[in-house]
C-alpha cells in the first residue's frame, strides 16, 4: 500500500505528476444515489514513470485510456493504477480518461472522520476536507496540485446544480437538466464541490463582486438572518486583505440542517440550523467567506499548515467583530486566550499532527498568532503584509515557513523569536502587552 504524498492524509496524492485541468461529465440519479462519470485528466509528468497512482474510493472502473488508446488498470484499495504502456518522461504530459460508476458514499477514517459525496434528505452536498475528493472523481488527492476545471453534471429536472466557477449553462432534455461549470482559477482537489437539491436563486449584484443565494424557497424569508451583512464583510476583507479573489460568491443552504458550515472555492455551504442572527451564525458567515483568500486562493501545500487557513479565518471572525462594533479584536483575543491557557498544552501549530489537525485550538492560537503579529508591527504594516501576501501568492501553494519569510521582508523587523514561541512551541506565550 503505498504511503501518499502528505503523512497527514496518508495512501492519498501521487507526487510523480500533476493535473493541469480535469474534464468532468456526470450523470446523477438521486433515487438510488447512482453516479456515471467519465473523467479527463490532463496530468504533466514530474518524474520519469510508466504508471500512476489515482485516488477513486468505492466507484468501479469501466475502462481507463491513456492519450486516446486503452491501457491496463488495477483498482484497488482506493487506488486505480494506470499503466502507461512504456515510460514516460518528466516534462512530458498525458490525457488519462476513466470511465466509471457506482453509489458514492463519503470516505471514512479513524482520525479524520468522513468526508465527501454525501445524500442529503431531497439531495447532495460534497464537503471535500481533507481527504473526500476520490468519493466522486478519480484525482490527484493533494493540495499542492492544484488545477482548472470543467463539470458537467446532468440530473433530473426540478433539481437545481451548484458547482465551483462560473455557470456555463444548463440545458434541459427530457426529464433531465444538464448543468455546466468552469473554474479557472486553479483549485485544490479537496475544495471541488457540487451541491444538488431544489433550490431558488437568490443574487445580490449591487457591489462589485456578484453574491448569490441557492437556497429552499421556506428559507428564503430567513435568509438576511444571518447573511444580511455579508456585503459588508465582503467589502471589509477586500479592503484589509486585498482584492475578492474570484469571480462571484455563492452560498448554499440546505433544506436539512449541518453540524458545520463548508467552505469550498468560490462557495461555501451552510445548513437550515445556521439562518439566525446570533454571534455563532454571523461569525462562521465571515469565516467561511475569508477562506477565499486564506485556503482556497492561497492554499497550503502540506496539511500540517493548516493554521494558515484556519487560524486566518478564525482572525476574520475577529476583524469583522470588531469593525461591526462588537467586541474588539484584542478583547476577543484575550477572552481566548484566557481559556487556551486553561487546556493542554500539548499542540504544536506548525506542526499539530493528523489526530488535531482540526482542533479547535488550533484555530484559535492560530488567530492568536496573527493578533501577536498585529500587536508587534502595528496596524499599517500588518494589514499591508495581509495584503501583500494574498497578492504574491494569489492562485498559488503557500506554507509557514514562506508567510515567516514574507512578514519580516514586508515589515522590515526580525520576528524570529515571536514566530518561533507561537509556532513551534507546545506552551502557549503571552500575548504582546497592547497600544
Amino acid at each position: 500500500m503505498r504511503t501518499g504524498a502528505d503523512p497527514y492524509v496518508p495512501g492519498h496524492g501521487d507526487l510523480t505528476y500533476d493535473v493541469t485541468h480535469y474534464d468532468l461529465e456526470l450523470a446523477y440519479s438521486l433515487e438510488g444515489n447512482r453516479l456515471d462519470g467519465t473523467a479527463r485528466l490532463d496530468c504533466t509528468i514530474r518524474e520519469d514513470t510508466d504508471e500512476l497512482a489515482l485516488d477513486l474510493h468505492g466507484l468501479d472502473v469501466t475502462k481507463v485510456s491513456v492519450d486516446g488508446a486503452a491501457v491496463k488498470y488495477r483498482d484497488r484499495t482506493g487506488t486505480l493504477t494506470v499503466r502507461l504502456g512504456e515510460t514516460v518522461a518528466a516534462g512530458e504530459s498525458v490525457t488519462v480518461t476513466v470511465r466509471y460508476h457506482g453509489h458514492p458514499t463519503p470516505e471514512k477514517t479513524r482520525h479524520l472522520g468522513a468526508a465527501g459525496w454525501e445524500e442529503l434528505t431531497d439531495g447532495v452536498i460534497v464537503a471535500g476536507q481533507p481527504h473526500g475528493a476520490p468519493s466522486w472523481f478519480p484525482c490527484n488527492d493533494r493540495p499542492s496540485n492544484k488545477a482548472t476545471y470543467r463539470m458537467s453534471i446532468r440530473v433530473a429536472a426540478g433539481y437545481r446544480v451548484v458547482a465551483n466557477g462560473s455557470l456555463l449553462s444548463n440545458r434541459r432534455r427530457s426529464s433531465t437538466v444538464t448543468w455546466v461549470y468552469e473554474q479557472l482559477q486553479p483549485m485544490a482537489t479537496y475544495l471541488a464541490t457540487v451541491h444538488i437539491g431544489r433550490y431558488e436563486l437568490r443574487t445580490d449584484d449591487d457591489g462589485d463582486v456578484p453574491m448569490h443565494a441557492v437556497l429552499p424557497q421556506r428559507l428564503l424569508s430567513s435568509y438576511d438572518d444571518a447573511f444580511g451583512e455579508q456585503r459588508a464583510m465582503i467589502d471589509t476583507f477586500s479592503r484589509l486583505f486585498g482584492p475578492y479573489p474570484f469571480p462571484a460568491y455563492t452560498v448554499v443552504v440546505t433544506d436539512d440542517d449541518l453540524e458545520i458550515p463548508l467552505e469550498a472555492q468560490g462557495l461555501s455551504a451552510f445548513g437550515a440550523n445556521f439562518l439566525t442572527s446570533d454571534w455563532d451564525s454571523v461569525r462562521l458567515v465571515a469565516h467561511e467567506l475569508s477562506h477565499q483568500w486564506f485556503g482556497n486562493s492561497l492554499t497550503l501545500g502540506s496539511w500540517q499548515d493548516i493554521w494558515l487557513h484556519e487560524g486566518f479565518a478564525c482572525y476574520a471572525e475577529w476583524i469583522w467583530s470588531e469593525e461591526s462594533g462588537g467586541p474588539s479584536a484584542q478583547e476577543r483575543a484575550e477572552e481566548h486566550h484566557e481559556k487556551l491557557t486553561g487546556l493542554d498544552q500539548d499542540l504544536v501549530l506548525a506542526d499539530p499532527g493528523p489526530e488535531l489537525m482540526f482542533d479547535d485550538r488550533v484555530y484559535k492560537r492560530g488567530a492568536l498568532t496573527l493578533h501577536a503579529l498585529r500587536l508587534t508591527v502595528g496596524d499599517d504594516a500588518f494589514f499591508a503584509l495581509l495584503r501583500g501576501w494574498t497578492d504574491k501568492h494569489a492562485y498559488g501553494t503557500v506554507n509557514t515557513g514562506a508567510f515567516v519569510e514574507f512578514a519580516e521582508l514586508s515589515t522590515g523587523q526580525d520576528l524570529a523569536e515571536l514566530f518561533d514561541v507561537w509556532l513551534n512551541r507546545a506552551t502557549l506565550p503571552d500575548l504582546p502587552p497592547a497600544p
